[in-house]
């Protein structure tokens, strides 16, 4: 069944990103050198933590890194309804994690797979550089 990605609600397309985030995140972490499960679990809620993955997009927003059309996308996501938002978590955090999320989903989606590495590298060494 064929798509049309830039139709796609904006909560399918954090959805999809949300999972294409996590694995390039694990991923990262097997290959820097943890293994042990526990820590891996630790280490990985630090990247996709809804305040991490606002804080990333907001650097994105605040530095133009993102161009015309994504910034279209990021938008869309960010004025998704969702039925419920997460515990410990602000609305507008939430918001802003979810068009994150939406980003990726697009660009994983559409096979923008130069672009969509572009993006996980720079979130994961943003949220190491930042230290939280």
């Amino acid at each position: 069944m064929e798509i049309d990605v830039k139709q796609l609600k904006s909560l399918a397309l954090a959805y999809m990103g949300d999972a294409v985030y996590e694995l390039h995140v694990r991923e990262h972490l097997i290959r820097s050198g943890q293994v042990r499960p526990n820590q891996l679990h630790q280490l990985a809620v630090t990247f996709v933590a809804a305040k991490s993955q606002a804080d990333v997009i907001l650097h994105w927003l605040d530095n133009t890194f993102l161009t015309e059309t994504e910034k279209q996308v990021v938008s869309r996501g960010r004025n998704a309804k969702s039925a419920s938002v997460p515990k410990n978590t602000s609305v507008q955090t939430y918001r802003y994690s979810t068009a994150f999320e939406a980003l990726i989903g697009y660009h994983y989606l559409l096979g923008n797979n130069e672009r969509l590495t572009e993006l996980l590298t720079k979130a994961v060494l943003f949220v190491e550089e930042r230290g939280t």
